[in-house]
């Protein structure tokens, strides 16, 4: 049984969180009332700002962090620009070879020395003369996870800053005690919004970043920021905010109410149990993330299809991933077709 069956209406069996998540029922009204008022021209714009504020509160929530040290804006990679371009040239970025290119390519085009390892040697790499450790929770093509816990205390003992991409954690990881100086995450895949939101943590301890996207949204009184010098940006993490997508937080901000209200620790017991239902059905082990990846028929993103099943083929894999609105059902329909 899913964790919220009365909130979604899949058209089939849909087990693609990883690449989109399904948007709550709450949330399609929310939108679908902000484009009627958008329609008949009564859309109160300054009153959107609280969308985006519950939006960054939620996310706070999420980390065990206070609100203040949350920035918002619409694309990762926007975000893991800001830090490239805070580091001296040559500085030395360790990375996994295999992450996600939103999380590379910002170091990959500026002048530093990239050190690329593969995923499961990344901690062992934090040397002395590493300057920043940037990495992904969890791997968007298999779903392997990071020991966290085990970057956060070989950065500091070495006295490299972390970032870390939540993208593919945030919604069915707690991460409450995660330990980072950045943390960047999408809104659109496990948080269930729409694409068009994007969260930015940066603790109170990290250094500084260069504001380069600055505008009206990230001054200290946004309404009165919007015109003319002289330079006047929030005192907090908002002086990252970029100008919201206004439709899209006002979509989103329903589906993180319904996360809290369920509760992560829940989502996560429900979802890993899901995909070790479908590894254990595969004859595989069990494992620790809620995306699975396998081996797979080269007909077999028609087969999935023909059955009514969505998933993605990723790395040359099909790559289930299984969140709460997912039920051993969903389980079952997949591993008929798999075997």
């Amino acid at each position: 049984m899913s964790l919220a069956p009365a909130e979604f209406a899949p058209a089939g069996v849909f087990l693609n969180s990883a690449t989109l998540g399904l948007a709550p029922l709450r949330s399609v009204a929310a939108m679908r009332s902000y484009e009627e008022s958008r329609q008949a021209g009564t859309i109160d714009a300054v009153a959107i700002d609280a969308y985006v504020d519950r939006g960054r509160a939620a996310f706070a929530t999420l980390l065990g962090r206070d609100p203040s040290e949350v920035a918002t804006g619409s694309q990762a990679s926007q975000f893991v620009g800001l830090v490239a371009a805070s580091l001296r040239p040559r500085s030395v970025v360790l990375a996994a070879e295999e992450d996600f290119t939103s999380v590379l390519f910002p170091f990959l085009r500026a002048d530093l020395d990239v050190r690329l390892v593969p995923l499961e040697r990344l901690v062992d790499s934090i040397t002395s003369d590493v300057d920043l450790v940037a990495v992904s929770a969890v791997q968007s093509a298999d779903g392997r996870l990071v020991d966290l816990s085990a970057l956060a205390s070989a950065a500091r003992a070495s006295g490299a800053l972390t970032l870390v991409d939540v993208t593919q954690a945030a919604g069915w990881l707690p991460l409450t005690d995660l330990e980072a100086d950045y943390v960047v995450g999408g809104g659109y895949k496990w948080l269930l919004g729409p694409r068009g939101t994007c969260f930015f943590a940066v603790s109170p301890t990290a250094p500084a970043l260069p504001e380069l996207a600055a505008g009206w949204y990230a001054g200290e009184s946004r309404w009165d920021a919007i015109y003319g010098p002289p330079l006047r940006l929030a005192g907090d993490a908002r002086r990252y905010d970029v100008s919201p997508a206004w439709g899209c937080w006002v979509g989103h901000v329903p589906a993180l109410d319904l996360l809290l209200e369920i509760g992560i620790e829940r989502i996560h017991a429900h979802d890993v149990a899901l995909a070790n239902a479908f590894r254990d059905g595969l004859g595989l082990p069990a494992g620790d993330s809620a995306i699975v990846s396998v081996e797979a028929p080269g007909d077999i993103a028609a087969r999935l299809a023909e059955a009514g099943i969505v998933a993605a083929v990723r790395a040359g894999r099909l790559r289930l991933s299984f969140h709460l609105y997912n039920s051993s059902a969903d389980v079952t329909a997949a591993l008929r077709v798999l075997k």
